[in-house]
């Protein structure tokens, strides 16, 4: 028989038990995720100081303890002290021989976006560095050709038209420089998977930063130390970290701003594929920045080869990003808000012993 213990801390979801007086009684793992907090931290606590519903909810919550029904709530926007709010699904209900107690258990409706979009990243992938080869090598040569042209016309003209020549040779070097950004992005080599210390990585991305593009930046490392080795190729971890610190550094603007590096452990996020096969990622990794946050009219489509909120941005910068994880076989996903957006990163842990099954 298994206990019920065992099942409580199997559930996939975010899941609390409530007390008569509205204190949190316990919080299974995934709870404990939701919120970005140990269980011995919010047991005990008033439930609704550390659980913010963006819906008038006490009053229904009360009168379904009283009636012993339970309580759905759908697509409310539901966040703790320690996260930004997500869309969820609540249902609650009376537990059953404890009188006055409720289960709550919270849906982000997160996972599931991220594993929809997640199944379209490699495709999107593939058909962007297909573009990527093919642009390089059709038009890179003629540019060559209207370069040297233009010089030669540059020797031979008066100072009012050497402006134009100029201004030929100047947008042609600017196109060859973007095409090699895309063939950079084409080809990429497969990762060299090895156990990984994440904080290493995040460590030289932050020297790097504030000694470069991120100098007005205040960067604050906020570290799970127990966290165990990740498993991927470090350097195409660190450019993905650079690219991300980047962006958020470009973002601020030269007034500057914080950025939070986030680490924690999530054992119960899971990758399922639709062959049934799967593996866990339990190593997540979220880069936070106070700045103006992402165009609202992009934000689901930033993942995305040439799309761009930045003034002359190329738009391959987080492509780039999405593959590598993609290759990594992790997550990515981005939230944000005014004032508030993080980039979290989902990755599999290191195989304890030498030959042990990746999960």
């Amino acid at each position: 028989m298994i206990s019920d213990q065992v099942i409580w801390a199997s559930l996939p979801v975010p899941a609390f038990i409530i007390d008569p007086e509205d204190r949190i009684a316990d919080v299974n793992s995934s709870g404990e995720g939701f919120l970005n907090a140990s269980r011995k931290s919010v047991v005990g606590h008033p439930v609704w100081d550390q659980i913010a519903v963006d819906a008038p909810l006490e009053e229904a919550f009360t009168r379904a303890r009283e009636q012993g029904t339970p309580l759905f709530v759908n697509d409310v926007d539901v966040g703790s002290g320690n996260r930004a709010p997500l869309q969820c699904a609540l249902q609650i209900a009376p537990l059953l021989g404890h009188p006055g107690s409720m289960i709550m258990i919270v849906s982000p409706r997160e996972l599931a976006s991220r594993m929809t979009r997640g199944n379209t990243v490699k495709s999107a992938a593939q058909s962007a560095i297909g573009m990527a080869e093919m642009l390089a090598h059709e038009i890179k040569n003629p540019l060559a050709g209207i370069t040297g042209a233009a010089q030669l016309l540059s020797m031979n003209i008066g100072p009012q038209d050497l402006e134009l020549t100029d201004l030929i040779v100047a947008e042609s070097r600017r196109i060859v420089k973007l095409l090699e950004q895309v063939e950079q992005f084409g080809n990429l080599s497969r990762p060299e998977f090895k156990p990984v210390n994440i904080h290493d990585v995040l460590d030289r991305a932050r020297r790097s930063a504030l000694l470069g593009f991120g100098a007005d930046m205040t960067i604050v490392e906020d570290y799970d130390p127990s966290l165990p080795l990740a498993y991927g190729d470090p350097d195409q971890l660190l450019q993905v970290v650079l690219n991300l610190l980047k962006n958020a550094s470009e973002a601020a603007g030269p007034e500057g701003g914080t950025i939070r590096l986030h680490t924690y452990f999530e054992h119960s996020f899971r990758l399922r594929r639709s062959d049934g096969s799967g593996h866990s990622l339990p190593l997540q990794i979220e880069i936070i920045d106070d700045g103006p946050g992402l165009p609202e009219d992009i934000r689901g489509d930033i993942f995305d080869p040439f799309v761009s909120g930045k003034e002359n941005g190329t738009g391959l910068g987080l492509a780039l990003v999405s593959k590598i994880v993609s290759d990594h076989d992790g997550w990515i996903t981005a939230e944000s808000v005014p004032g508030r957006t993080v980039f979290r990163l989902s990755l599999r842990r290191a195989p304890r012993e030498a030959g042990q099954d990746k999960e």
